[in-house]
C-alpha cells in the first residue's frame, strides 16, 4: 500500500537535481557533512543559496550550533563521495581529497565550485531545518566540468551539449 508519503518521494524522485557535499565544522574544529540535493540560490544582492538538512540526519546537531558552513558543487565522477555522505558513517572524511577554505570550512579539493556560507537564517520545516546561507567567498573551478545529478533514485550526468 503507497501513502501520501510514498507518492510524494515517487514525484520528487523524477525531480533532477544538482549534487553537493555540505559541511561545517563543531566546537573542535572537526569537519561534519551530508549530501544534499535540496539546495538553490535564493538571492544576488546579497548573495543568498539555502540547504535542507534532515533532523535525523547524524549531523544535524552540528549544523544547528554552526554560524556557518561549506558547499562542494560535485563532479560526475564524484558519486562514491556522494553516497558516502549520505550515510550516518563517521569515516566520511577518510581517504583524503578535502582541503581547508581560507575561512577554514571544509570542501572538496577538486569540486565544481566552492562556496563558503554565514547562516543567515535557520527555519523549522518539518523533518527538516532550511539553513540559508550568505555567501561570503567562493571559488570555481577550472573549466566547467561535468556535474553529479541525481534522478529517479540514482546518480547521473548530464549528455554533454552538442
Amino acid at each position: 500500500m503507497h501513502t501520501m508519503s510514498d507518492e510524494f518521494k515517487d514525484a520528487m524522485a523524477r525531480f533532477p537535481t544538482g549534487v553537493a557535499v555540505v559541511t561545517a565544522c563543531d566546537e573542535t574544529g572537526a569537519p561534519h557533512g551530508l549530501t544534499v540535493s535540496s539546495l538553490c540560490s535564493v538571492s544576488l544582492d546579497p548573495p543568498l543559496l539555502l540547504i535542507c538538512v534532515a533532523k535525523s540526519a547524524r549531523c544535524s546537531p552540528v549544523f544547528e550550533r554552526s554560524a556557518e558552513f561549506a558547499v562542494s558543487l560535485l563532479r560526475g565522477h564524484h558519486t562514491e563521495l556522494a553516497r558516502r555522505f549520505a550515510t550516518s558513517t563517521a569515516e566520511k572524511f577518510a581517504g583524503g581529497g578535502f582541503a581547508r577554505t581560507p575561512r577554514g570550512g571544509v570542501v572538496v579539493e577538486d569540486a565544481l565550485a566552492t562556496l563558503d556560507c554565514l547562516v543567515d537564517g535557520r527555519y523549522d520545516a518539518g523533518d527538516h531545518t532550511i539553513l540559508v546561507g550568505k555567501v561570503v567567498d567562493h571559488r570555481l573551478a577550472d573549466g566547467h566540468g561535468i556535474p553529479a545529478v541525481y534522478v529517479d533514485r540514482k546518480f547521473t550526468t548530464p549528455s554533454p551539449a552538442r
